[in-house]
């Protein structure tokens, strides 16, 4: 859902989506090592940040469900139930995907689900509020992480999925909340921020600039302040004696799993890809703020025939952007499937190709994807009813 409260819709808001899936596709389908053993550069441009992109267009797409304001007033009750439904619908169908291979991709839409639900009392808040939330889950989530980890189960070895529901239901959801590969407690920094981007004037210059320039900072003071303690302070040295070496190595330059060990606290100074550390938040939520910031300009700058020609040209990207769930799911649906058995880089050029011509038909003959329609169908079915009833229960209450 990318409409403003116009009815126009935020095509740069598509189109970032639109990358993120891709960026997703790149890190699933392509390979990760380059000949010299290091990150592929396929890797090094998506891994990570193609998810945050994700999280942070979820907390944009919330801010326009809920009409770009705080969730209050006679329409709140309905718009709760409304997100409540998309949380359950979403987990639903990552649950449903919980037969596909953990070692492929991870399925992220369990832990989406729970942002949404968790975005609830959020998009209450006044945006002077959910700054200093933001804020304080940047800075304290993480260290709460290294704090509880120890103390709680271990994340589940395969795709979360009905059976550990209700059969590890602890686990479940300490998998979900903490240990997973995308921690819905440390991943609501990316709802904030979203949310807060939502609320703004997206098409205004000093909203363009003040996106491009504080996502800049945010990329290169987490950059500088990780280089600093790494390399000049020595800690990098320090951190390869409390784990394995394969594993410090692998911290080092490709990332976790979600989170950072909780052998250290100066685990907490990377910013390489899925730590959930703040520098790794900061870092991954500048680069989205970067591109949607770009892509924002150019909309409001390319002058009328050239903005012509890039509209025509990007409409793939837009399409796919308006039907990013039902793009996710079939690719998660691919990857496991034998379908895939040709070359990487193959397979995810033919990915992109089915994904561009399938989205613009699709987009031309109706108004939103297959899963996107099911899931406003519910969601718009359950908020009517829910403000039908509270309407029925005021005229009840009025009658005695």
């Amino acid at each position: 859902m990318t409409t403003s409260t116009t009815g126009r819709r935020v095509v740069a808001v598509d189109i970032t989506r639109a990358l993120a899936i891709i960026g997703m596709i790149a890190v699933h389908s392509l390979y990760a090592y380059n000949a010299q053993g290091g990150p592929s550069l396929s890797y090094s441009l998506a891994a990570g940040k193609s998810a945050a992109a994700f999280a942070v267009l979820a907390g944009v797409s919330i801010s326009f469900i809920v009409g770009r304001k705080r969730l209050a007033g006679p329409a709140a009750r309905g718009k709760i139930a409304s997100l409540m439904a998309r949380a359950g619908v979403i987990g639903i169908i990552g649950l449903l995907l919980g037969y596909t291979d953990g070692e492929i991709a991870v399925v992220i839409l369990p832990y989406y689900a729970a942002m949404f639900a968790l975005a609830i009392p959020l998009a209450a808040l006044s945006t002077r509020a959910l700054v200093i939330t933001g804020l304080s889950i940047l800075f304290t989530m993480p260290v709460l992480s290294q704090l509880l980890r120890p103390h709680v189960p271990d994340g589940l070895p395969r795709q979360l999925d009905f059976v550990y529901l209700f059969t590890a239901p602890a686990e479940f959801a300490s998998d979900v909340f903490l240990t997973g590969q995308f921690p819905a407690l440390v991943w609501m920094f990316y709802i904030c921020v979203g949310l807060i981007i939502g609320r703004c004037h997206l098409r205004s210059f000093k909203t363009i600039v003040s996106m491009l320039g504080l996502g800049a900072a945010m990329v290169g003071v987490a950059a500088f302040a990780s280089w600093y303690i790494l390399q000049l302070a020595g800690v990098a040295g320090h951190l390869r004696t409390t784990v394995s070496a394969e594993h410090a190595a692998t911290l080092l330059s490709f990332g976790g799993d979600g989170s950072v060990p909780t052998s250290s606290w100066w685990w907490l100074a990377l910013n390489t890809p899925h730590t959930g550390t703040p520098l790794d938040l900061l870092t991954t939520t500048g680069y989205t703020m970067l591109v949607l910031g770009f892509l924002l300009g150019l909309e409001r700058i390319l002058p009328g025939h050239i903005h012509r020609v890039f509209t025509m040209l990007s409409f793939p990207l837009a399409a796919a952007g308006t039907m990013a769930l039902t793009v996710y799911v079939g690719h998660i649906i691919f990857i496991n499937s034998p379908l895939d058995a040709a070359g990487a880089v193959s397979t995810f050029w033919w990915q992109l190709v089915v994904i561009g011509v399938v989205s613009s038909v699709w987009s031309v003959l109706f108004d939103r994807g297959p899963l996107e329609g099911m899931v406003t169908s519910v969601t718009k079915f359950v908020e009517r009813r829910t403000n039908l009833r509270h309407q029925r229960a005021k005229e009840a209450v009025g009658h005695r």
